[in-house]
């Protein structure tokens, strides 16, 4: 076991470690880029087709093993065929800016200060509102239900998008890369049976969202005229402009701004910031 051990470190140099390490981060940055749509529970799927090639074989189930083993020897262009738009998606994403693609800090700010000002006019006008900003768990099977914009975070943009006559103004915003991805989404609703029951759909599809991703959500109360903040399942409520402000730069990691918070933000802030995120 020595002997092994020895020609294995022998054998083995720092490049190889360095192989690793970038295939490792290759499929890492792959799966962040899947995590959240459809190629990922067909992947699933194909882990256990993979799963009952292998049991086929050992327990010898010939006919099983026989129809399986033709279904693989097609993979390649299965995958092709499958995964077409998702691997078009995810070229385009890599030639944007190669596995870092995403907003810079002070595009970020701007963002945040977008989204503030929208959110207090929201508020004072009595306007509902679900402004979801995307961090890394991808929201594409969500952004597919709405429409597409892919334009500035614009405090303009996100007021006409909500205001009743639009045609969008059901569902949320999803922000992606500091950009407006799509309007008049529709998000998962909340499975916590105690939630309060003075809270609607809306409230419920903010709670739901971010208890199955680490997404930040800006809901507008129509019935309070109240913007509420929304992290891993848990809320706070009634944030002036300043407040939501400071709040999405601290969570967003813009600035350490949780010590210039108001009293009652800290401990919501650090609750969220701590708390084990939920698996799905």
């Amino acid at each position: 076991m020595l002997d092994l051990i020895l020609n294995l470190k022998s054998s083995i140099g720092w490049f190889d470690f360095l192989d690793v390490a970038i295939v490792a981060f290759i499929v890492y940055r792959i799966l962040l880029l899947i995590k959240g749509t459809r190629a990922m529970q067909m992947l699933t799927g194909l882990g256990i087709l993979g799963i009952g090639f292998f049991l086929s074989s050992t327990f010898e189930l010939y006919t099983t093993h026989w129809l399986l083993s033709y279904f693989f020897d097609y993979l390649i262009l299965i995958i092709i065929v499958l995964f077409q738009d998702d691997l078009r998606r995810a070229l385009t994403h890599v030639g944007k800016n190669p596995f870092f693609a995403g907003a810079s800090a002070e595009e970020e700010l701007l963002m945040v200060d977008e989204i503030a000002r929208a959110s207090n006019r929201l508020a004072k006008e009595r306007i509902g509102a679900l402004i979801v900003i995307e961090r890394e768990t991808g929201l594409k099977n969500f952004i597919d239900t709405g429409s597409k914009l892919d334009s500035r975070v614009k405090a303009e943009l996100l007021y006409s998008i909500f205001v009743p006559n639009s045609p969008i103004h059901d569902g949320a915003v999803i922000i992606t890369g500091g950009r407006v991805a799509a309007a008049g989404c529709f998000l998962p609703l909340s499975k916590d049976p105690n939630i309060d029951k003075k809270y609607g759909t809306r409230h419920r599809a903010a709670l739901g969202i971010t208890e199955d991703s680490d997404a930040i959500v800006i809901l507008v109360s129509e019935e309070a005229g109240e913007a509420h903040l929304v992290k891993n399942g848990r809320l706070t409520t009634n944030l002036s402009e300043q407040e939501l402000r400071q709040s999405l730069v601290a969570l967003l990691d813009l600035s350490d701004g949780s010590d210039s918070m108001p009293r009652r933000l800290r401990g919501w802030f650090q609750t969220v910031r701590n708390r084990p995120r939920q698996e799905d």
